[in-house]
């Protein structure tokens, strides 16, 4: 009997230790499952992480690829402009210096004689080739752009006439350019020199034109 009872005893204890046994492996299993779900969370947060950190950096380089066309667009077209002006107006100091040449040329034909009045040929011939030469300073000035400012007839325009006196007796309008002392130039809308001009009065207000005194 008591035999008996010693052996349900060991096999009561035998049970409890297998019961604590699998308990104790379902516990472990539990932490093992929790660390690992753990890890996979954590895994998941640094490749969100290291995600949006790429993005951002990926608008970084295209904000500053859009910054380095535009800067390079800019310069392209401000490059562009100079060079367009050089074209333009980089002959202006030569031009303004051979301007005192078309006027001493213009000069020398006004006060050449008629070709029906020469009676020698070397002066002929001297007249001849003051036009000739006259013509082809002016080609040149057609060829770059620069333009003679003739204004006899035209209203007076400040930005490229210089009033030297006015008339009061004429019948012209007031304001209107009656008479050219000197043409001038301009390249396309650049004034070389203006064109001294007498203007004429407003017999109202005979003060309606500035005046330069000091030429």
């Amino acid at each position: 009997m008591d035999s008996s009872k010693q052996t349900m005893n060991e096999e009561k204890e035998n049970k409890d230790v297998k019961l604590d046994e699998g308990t104790v492996e379902e516990e472990t299993s539990l932490e093992e499952a929790v660390e690992l779900q753990n890890d996979d969370e954590g895994e998941v947060n640094d490749s969100s992480s290291s995600l949006d950190e790429l993005e951002a950096k990926i608008l970084e380089l295209k904000d500053q690829l859009l910054r380095t066309v535009a800067d390079s667009e800019n310069l392209r077209k401000r490059l562009e402009r100079e060079k367009e002006q050089t074209r333009k107006f980089g002959i202006a100091n030569f031009a303004k210096d051979l301007l005192s040449i078309a006027d001493n040329l213009g000069r020398a034909l006004d006060a050449a004689p008629n070709k029906e009045d020469v009676k020698d040929q070397a002066i002929e011939n001297l007249v001849l080739g003051i036009q000739m030469t006259e013509q082809e300073l002016q080609k040149a000035f057609d060829n770059n752009n620069i333009r003679k400012i003739d204004p006899l007839g035209e209203k007076f325009d400040y930005n490229f006439h210089q009033a030297m006196f006015e008339v009061e007796e004429t019948d012209q309008e007031p304001g209107t350019v009656v008479q050219v002392l000197q043409p001038g130039y301009a390249i396309d809308d650049r004034i070389l020199r203006p064109a001294m001009v007498g203007v004429a009065a407003n017999k109202a207000e005979k003060k309606n034109v500035a005046v330069d005194t000091t030429a």
